[in-house]
């Protein structure tokens, strides 16, 4: 019993990891990234659709975003929809490609994005210990486990919090460090 709480703890904190990740990919580092434009959905066919399912998105050099649309039709659509965004990007079309060049972050938005990183991270610490937390109130509430195997149980869980919260911790230091590289 003890065995299961604690594996159902670890996948709760693990999914906060993959959490922070995608949250923290989708933040611009002044480095070309595709999973810059996860979130830009563009109206195709009277219905919001997410940009990868439209066209490829490539990082050809370290300033620059490719989209190559499946269906040129598109195009317009696409850059429109990454200027609407509200990314601070500003696309450009060539009747193939929607080239979106990725412009150098000046100190102030370096430092927002900063911030933003460590609230993120604060988050999915916060989460994480709630996580410990209902695990450790439910090794309390069991009635098969012996006071030693609560002990034991918590203890794992609490290993295992401190361990997450290490990761998250190293997470959030690489992505800082990758916005304040100039």
């Amino acid at each position: 019993m003890s065995d299961e709480l604690t594996q159902e703890a670890e996948l709760l904190m693990e999914e906060q990891i993959e959490t922070l990740t995608h949250r923290l990919a989708k933040i611009r580092t002044g480095k070309a990234s595709p999973a810059l434009l996860d979130s830009v959905r563009v109206e195709y066919y009277g219905a919001p659709t997410p940009l990868r399912q439209l066209a490829s998105i490539g990082a050809p050099e370290p300033r620059l975003l490719t989209v190559a649309p499946f269906d040129r039709s598109t195009l317009k659509d696409i850059e429109r929809a990454i200027m609407a965004a509200d990314l601070g990007l500003n696309p450009s079309n060539d009747g193939v490609l929607v080239r979106v060049p990725i412009p150098e972050l000046n100190e102030d938005r370096r430092r927002q994005f900063t911030k933003t990183v460590r609230d993120f991270g604060e988050q999915g610490k916060v989460a994480v210990r709630k996580a410990r937390q209902n695990t450790n109130d439910r090794i309390k509430k069991s009635d098969t486990l012996t006071e030693d195997e609560q002990r034991a149980a918590r203890d794992a869980v609490q290993k295992l919090t401190d361990r997450f919260c290490e990761e998250i911790d190293r997470i959030v230091r690489s992505k800082e460090a990758e916005i304040m590289e100039i």
